[in-house]
């Protein structure tokens, strides 16, 4: 009889008894991420009915990288996550825990609406927004009694609104001096002392106040409202929204005429830069119901435009 060095004791090659496989303090120290994918693993195998060592197989991983990985122990890397993901045959997000998977119900959802149209997902968001809208207003002609401009920095949405609002007769209201107002201090200290998941709260809570300060408003959006989805979902469901866009030049050579050289500071490719930023929200500004371009065209002619199409729609008259 020996005591082997994993704490087992054998006897002729038996097992009489053995320590645990792993100790208490191991345990503890797992990190809590890793136990939840391992757990996740674990419930999709058993949702589908597959052996370790069958979905070992099917993911062209070994069963003991699996069986680290199903304990809380094993840190997979992404490509590895990606071919159980495969073997699954289910989104990579349902097995890294995106929220949309914690429920049977966003499941059958989701596949619902996967592999639709763009024009089809837009109308399944629209028809989710007035099942679930708490704004009776919020349809037909009542909706442009609160207008939101959005768009980037530079799109010349503050001047239009100015001269929407003044012709209208409406509130003009800035979103981001409701911002300030709301948090008590500037958006570089937000920014600065709290974060971007604070700024973000405050956007939102500014936008709600302004919905329920001003019945009859042209508000002007700072550039990243759009980023989430959360305030784009309430700015649309209450506004009707109008996308200010001009070409990149534009936005950049407008932002330094007021002054302000931070779009240059610091960096060389500071226009590759908002091209790229402006690509990645340009899907999300396409939502709004309607399209200003004020390059390649004078602000007077712009505004005439705008203003037309709204009166045109409010029954106004021209």
């Amino acid at each position: 009889m020996f005591l082997h060095p994993l704490g087992l004791i054998r006897v002729k090659n038996k097992v009489l008894e053995h320590a645990p496989a792993e100790p208490a303090a191991a345990e503890a120290d797992k990190d809590p991420y890793l136990v939840a994918l391992g757990e996740r693993v674990r419930r999709l195998r058993a949702m589908r009915g597959m052996t370790r060592k069958a979905l070992a197989r099917g993911a062209g991983v070994s069963e003991r990288h699996l069986a680290n990985l199903e304990s809380g122990l094993g840190n997979a890397s992404i490509l590895v996550l990606l071919q159980i993901a495969q073997a699954f045959h289910c989104a990579l997000a349902e097995l890294v825990g995106d929220v949309t998977t914690s429920d049977p119900e966003w499941l059958l959802i989701r596949e619902l609406l996967e592999n639709r149209s763009e024009h089809d997902l837009r109308q399944a968001r629209v028809a989710l927004a007035d099942m679930f809208n708490d704004n009776p207003a919020g349809h037909g002609k009542d909706r442009l009694r609160q207008i939101a401009l959005i768009g980037l920095r530079g799109a010349g949405k503050s001047t239009l609104g100015r001269m929407l609002a003044d012709d209208l007769g409406y509130a003009f209201v800035e979103l981001s001096a409701e911002i300030e107002r709301v948090a008590g201090c500037g958006i570089l200290e937000i920014h600065s002392l709290y974060g971007p998941s604070a700024y973000r709260r405050y956007e939102r809570r500014a936008l709600e106040e302004a919905l329920q300060l001003y019945p009859e408003m042209v508000l002007a959006t700072p550039g990243g409202l759009v980023s989430e989805p959360a305030t784009m979902n309430l700015m649309l469901s209450h506004c009707y929204s109008v996308w200010v866009t001009a070409a990149p030049e534009d936005h950049m050579a407008r932002v330094m005429a007021q002054g302000d050289f931070r779009p240059m500071a610091g960096s060389k490719e500071a226009m590759a830069d908002l091209k790229r930023i402006l690509a990645s929200r340009e899907p999300f500004y396409s939502k709004a119901d309607y399209v200003c371009s004020t390059s390649q065209q004078s602000l007077a002619d712009c505004f005439a435009e705008l203003r037309a199409h709204v009166r045109r729609l409010a029954g106004l008259a021209l």
